[in-house]
């Protein structure tokens, strides 16, 4: 009965940081700042997906939105430097950065006890599922590891090389 609460409350949870990120989202000034909001409210919705039994959506949604069109979106907005000038920053004062620190804190303590834990090999208080993403992901990283990470090196030097070449001249 334990594990239902946990789920639920789990569920509502992630719920609740994608709408409050979705309202950061939309009242940010600096468009860069937006755009991480923005992401934030992308992984809450891939974990809602997976807690509904939708592996797949769920990593679509972290590849496809939260990595490739965000990051796409994060390079034009630097490379075409529509920041805002540094004087109108999200975080302002010793106050901010000091939660902002507590806040780092606390989810790294929480990776540090979720790590030393010893998971059973199904988690039960999940739901049950087929894990569909294995015969897209097996492959994926056994047989075609060498071309994936040759490809995000050539991206890699596409996005360097853009930078170089639209850099202003001093």
């Amino acid at each position: 009965m334990a594990y239902g609460f946990v789920y639920q409350f789990l569920f509502y949870l992630f719920g609740l940081l994608g709408i409050a990120s979705a309202a950061i989202f939309v009242t940010r000034r600096n468009p860069v700042a937006a755009a991480l909001w923005l992401v934030n409210t992308m992984f809450c919705i891939a974990a809602l997906y997976i807690m509904m039994d939708a592996q797949f959506v769920g990593a679509i949604q972290v590849l496809v939105y939260a990595g490739a069109i965000m990051v796409v979106f994060l390079f034009v907005v630097m490379l075409l430097n529509l920041g805002l000038p540094p004087s109108v920053a999200d975080i302002k004062g010793k106050g901010a950065r000091i939660l902002a620190l507590l806040a780092g804190l606390v989810m790294l303590a929480e990776v540090l006890v979720i790590a030393r834990q010893k998971l059973p090999a199904e988690l039960p208080w999940l739901p049950s599922s087929t894990n569909i993403t294995t015969p897209i992901t097996e492959p994926l990283f056994r047989a075609y590891l060498l071309p994936f990470e040759i490809t995000s090196v050539l991206l890699l030097v596409a996005i360097v090389g853009a930078v170089v070449l639209a850099k202003k001249r001093s």
